[in-house]
């Protein structure tokens, strides 16, 4: 009897990253550009013009639906979604998958979380907290200016 060949094997997700920007260079290589661990924002709300989430699947077989969601830290609000396809023929092939969100507003700080998920399977969820560091000087006031004609001033 033939051994059993599997026509369909459910994807590792080898990792998932946010980034400022992907770029391919002209070998094909991949760069990641300003990888996120979390997002300081001088106020809030603020709206980010461009949020990338590189995803790289391995170990499959088949063809497979991701999906990408940006959750709000009420773990109920979607702040952004992104679905792709993807094909993997053999389970020693990889796919490289890059969700480009645009103008990504967030209104609150707090942990957010990214969500990976492949055929309605989360593979991976993870935080993303954002927090309001005031730029310097803000909220200060400025120093009031010279007073003229007092000694060591002009």
């Amino acid at each position: 009897m033939p051994p059993i060949q599997a026509t369909r094997i459910l994807p590792d997700l080898q990792c998932s990253l946010i980034c400022e920007e992907v770029r391919q260079e002209v070998n094909g290589n991949l760069l990641l550009i300003g990888v996120i661990q979390l997002l300081r924002v001088p106020q809030l709300p603020i709206t980010a013009g461009r949020i990338c989430v590189f995803n790289r699947w391995t170990a499959g077989i088949g063809q497979f639906s991701e999906s990408v969601r940006l959750i709000a830290p009420d773990q109920t609000t979607v702040v952004a979604k992104g679905d792709s396809r993807f094909e993997l023929r053999d389970p020693s092939m990889s796919a490289t998958n890059v969700m480009f969100f645009g103008n990504v507003k967030f209104e609150a700080a707090g942990t957010y979380f990214v969500e990976v998920n492949v055929d309605d399977v989360m593979k991976m969820r993870f935080p993303l907290p954002v927090v309001v560091v005031p730029a310097p000087n803000q909220g200060q006031q400025p120093p009031p200016p010279p007073t003229p004609g007092v000694a060591g001033q002009p």
